[in-house]
């Protein structure tokens, strides 16, 4: 991810109600779900989700597809790998990680 790429995502996920809307669509999984389910579990009138959902899927987070009469918004996991991994990339400056920083950057292999 290149640094431009992640000011965008983050800059986003910068806001509450948006960042809400993504871990909702986390939560959901790669099945997604329609912009009035989000609506309802987030308690976003739908006039403004859909302004969060444009900037969420500007920041490449999101996406959409229709599915019959509805669209149904997914949260685009690859770029949010890809965020965490560009903000953990020089983590313990390439030593292996100490406890602090071990739930998020595991520069050792686990055994398989």
């Amino acid at each position: 991810m290149e640094t431009k790429d992640a000011v965008l995502a983050l800059a986003a996920l910068a806001q509450a109600s948006r960042l809400a809307v993504f871990r909702v669509l986390v939560q959901a999984g790669p099945s997604g779900l329609p912009a009035g389910k989000i609506s309802e579990l987030t308690a976003i009138p739908p006039s403004s989700l859909s302004f969060h959902l444009k900037e969420l899927s500007h920041a490449g987070l999101a996406a959409s597809r229709q599915d019959g009469r509805f669209v149904i918004y997914t949260a685009q996991f690859e770029a949010m790998n890809a965020l965490v991994a560009y903000l953990t990339e020089n983590c313990c400056g390439g030593n292996p990680c100490t406890p602090v920083c071990s739930p998020v950057c595991s520069t050792e292999k686990e055994p398989s």
